[in-house]
């Protein structure tokens, strides 16, 4: 490249950087009408839409006579298949919600905030709400043509349908929402019998209302003003994180192709502005990293598509660190410390949640034992000790549960003499005094143990033990 062509290169490029200092920002005045293209990108965009599509299908999955999937708060219950699991297994929840956001900064460490531009419900209902819009009312020319035209029958009915279809869509992911806290058949019998209660017709209200305002009317907005997560993302990246970049470096100086013209001293960026056309938050990729970019790559599809049309590489925006951009060496996984505490994180929350699933038991049982008096001399001799067992039933059907006790030789157990009837999901007190022979008491404390066990009706067993103390008097 000649001397000359270089100058204009810099000069282009340092142009460019002042730009980046006073980027426009939608805040609202206008409506923002992205274009909608095929890509690779767009495909992945798909993918992670059809991910919140199908989780929303989870409470209509039934297991066994009951719903697969179900957070029954009134119960203090969670069915997950054939787990249920009780307030006092809530521990795992908070590991999990820790598991959630530490791979939350794991992944903006690597790539940026692809969880806003892939994942995110707002983002994902947002994408289904502009599509009903991009199939009613056609391309952004004839939308932006619409939005200025008077209104007749044709454009009332136009929008009529699209408002009817979008209070659909977010109806039914109200109903779907409270599906994971009430049982879906039960549900939906009580909305189309008129006799559901206020707490769900007010949350389903709410989410519908939240939906159709969020996803058809804010959408950017949303992101922009609402969401915490476009704060706290700069503290997550790095020179090392991969992001949609504009390369400025093949690109400077830009400037429309024009019949005839040599362009050798320009760069390959056409300013064709389709980048900004796709991006559906308005932003310009060629300014830099920006607050509104939400990384959901479609820029990168709009650029290949013109790229591949003028018989250019591809890649003049694509995804790649500033590091690399910039010429320096992709840094290793390994020599990122960030990247080991955050791994070293989200392997702990893991190994606690695998630990409580694989402890977790269908019947449990808590002793107390009963302080004052700690023992009572009986008339034969012998010492009794009074024990408040309770009997936790995570089943999801009721059962009989038998009580028994080892530990020392001699011992007899008094009021378990019945087996209890444990409650599905509940607990069950009994009450239970312990005898032993005073010669057989080895010291003034000694190890008991209590034991439970039961029978489901398929004939399956459960068991569970308990370890406790037997006091007696000083030798």
């Amino acid at each position: 490249m000649s001397d000359q062509n270089q100058s204009k290169r810099d000069a282009a490029i340092e142009e460019l950087y002042a730009e980046a200092g006073h980027f426009e920002l939608n805040t609202g005045e206008k409506t923002i009408h992205a274009k909608r293209m095929g890509g690779k990108w767009r495909n992945l965009k798909w993918v992670g839409n059809a991910f919140w599509m199908i989780l929303f299908l989870g409470p209509y999955l039934r297991w066994g006579d009951r719903q697969a999937v179900l957070f029954d708060i009134p119960n203090r219950q969670f069915h997950i298949f054939g787990i249920t699991i009780l307030p006092q297994d809530f521990w795992m929840l908070s590991l999990l919600l820790l598991f959630f956001a530490i791979l939350l900064a794991v992944v903006t460490a690597l790539v940026g905030r692809v969880w806003c531009g892939f994942f995110c419900f707002q983002t994902v209902w947002t994408d289904v709400y502009t599509w009903v819009e991009d199939w009613l009312e056609g391309t952004p020319q004839k939308r932006r043509k619409m939005e200025e035209a008077p209104w007749n029958f044709a454009k009332f009915r136009i929008k009529a349908t699209k408002h009817l279809i979008w209070l659909i869509v977010a109806v039914l992911t109200g109903i779907s929402f409270v599906a994971w806290f009430v049982d879906d058949r039960q549900l939906w019998s009580d909305l189309l019998a008129f006799e559901a209660g206020p707490v769900a017709l007010g949350t389903i209200a709410l989410f519908t209302a939240g939906t159709y305002l969020l996803a058809g009317f804010l959408r950017e907005q949303t992101c922009l003003w609402l969401c915490p997560y476009a704060r706290i993302q700069a503290v997550m990246i790095d020179q090392t994180t991969a992001v949609p970049t504009y390369d400025f470096y093949r690109g400077e100086p830009r400037d429309r192709v024009r019949k005839g013209q040599e362009g050798s001293d320009l760069g390959d960026c056409v300013d064709c502005n389709q980048c900004v056309a796709v991006c559906p938050t308005g932003v310009d990729i060629r300014h830099g990293q920006q607050e509104g970019c939400i990384m959901c790559a479609l820029c990168i599809d709009a650029c290949d598509a013109v790229m591949e049309k003028l018989d250019r590489p591809k890649g003049l925006i694509r995804y790649e660190s500033l590091d690399e951009l910039e010429g320096h060496e992709a840094r290793a996984l390994y020599k990122r410390p960030r990247v080991w505490v955050y791994a070293g994180i989200l392997l702990a929350a893991l190994s606690g949640i695998a630990y409580g699933l694989s402890s977790i038991d269908a019947v449990e049982l808590k002793v107390i034992h009963d302080r004052l008096p700690l023992f009572v001399q009986q008339s034969d001799g012998s010492i009794q000790n009074k024990y408040m067992l309770k009997v936790l039933n995570k089943m999801t059907e009721d059962m009989d549960v038998t009580i028994s006790a080892s530990g020392l030789d001699g011992l007899v157990l008094v009021g378990a003499e019945e087996a209890v009837s444990a409650t599905k999901g509940k607990v069950s007190p009994r009450t239970v005094f312990v005898r032993v022979p005073r010669e057989n008491l080895k010291g003034e404390s000694v190890p008991i143990v209590f034991h439970v066990e039961a029978t489901d009706k398929s004939g399956q067993k459960f068991s569970h033990k308990r370890s406790s103390v037997f006091f007696g008097p000083k030798k």
